[in-house]
């Protein structure tokens, strides 16, 4: 998404697509439907989000990528209102979980294979289009007339993005900074070369989470803290790093 956008805050929490997932989730675990239904609620609620970001973000025809972000902020904040009312109507007895499962949880995951099998699928899937993401880098005028066909391209990476984002939002809960740190972060270990960078990328923030999941359980253990704290205390620090070293 940043390269395809152009901009290096995009990411899928930023955007809002973890927001409607987490919407999709939340609402099926509100209905108490069975963990299938939740899986495809949330992939329902990541897709419809995504679509309601790119189909908003139009002015005159075309899209810009700072109305793009803007859209996708307000999204995500209209998501957080509707899960804060999904809270607040539901049954006293699931608003802990709902809110630990916000909040990022790896210790429920008893099935991680379906995950890593989409997972493993998404990254076969849009390896082949990386030389295209590449030239998309240099421009969307470059990249047509180098033979770039612009549109497919971004509705493989926009219906990517929400599987990828359905299913890490279905497994570990609403985690944010790891999809905006961690391809900083590479970029300035090996490059821009998406060939490289989409793997790398992908072991790069499994080792991340690995590591925030394990701090969770062990540094006031017996108690085990929210996943998604620890990335965002560990985020914040790192982005502030980054844009001090790139102040325009």
């Amino acid at each position: 998404m940043q390269v395809l956008l152009r901009n290096p805050l995009a990411d899928p929490y930023v955007l809002g697509i973890s927001g409607g997932a987490a919407v999709g989730a939340l609402g099926a675990i509100l209905a108490g439907a069975a963990s299938g239904w939740i899986d495809a609620g949330a992939f329902i609620g990541a897709l419809g989000a995504t679509l309601l970001v790119f189909g908003l973000a139009h002015g005159d025809g075309s899209w810009t990528q700072t109305r793009l972000l803007l859209t996708g902020v307000i999204v995500a904040a209209g998501c957080g209102a509707a899960v804060a009312l999904m809270l607040s109507l539901a049954p006293e007895g699931r608003v802990k979980g709902m809110l630990f499962w916000l909040m990022g949880d790896a210790s429920s995951v008893s099935q991680p294979w379906p995950a890593l099998v989409v997972l493993g699928l998404g990254l076969v899937a849009v390896l082949p289009f990386a030389r295209e993401l590449n030239l998309l880098s240099r421009g969307e005028i470059t990249a047509r007339a180098l033979g770039v066909r612009v549109g497919r391209l971004r509705a493989l990476v926009y219906g990517l993005g929400a599987l990828l984002t359905g299913v890490a939002v279905t497994t570990v809960g609403s985690v944010g900074f790891v999809g905006l740190i961690v391809p900083h972060l590479v970029r300035l270990a090996i490059g821009n070369d998406q060939r490289l960078l989409l793997p790398a990328a992908t072991l790069a923030g499994g080792v991340l989470l690995t590591a925030a999941d394990t701090a969770a359980r062990t540094v006031v253990a017996p108690i085990q803290l929210p996943v998604g704290v620890l990335t965002a205390l560990f985020g914040v620090p790192v982005f502030l790093f980054l844009l001090t070293r790139h102040p325009r």
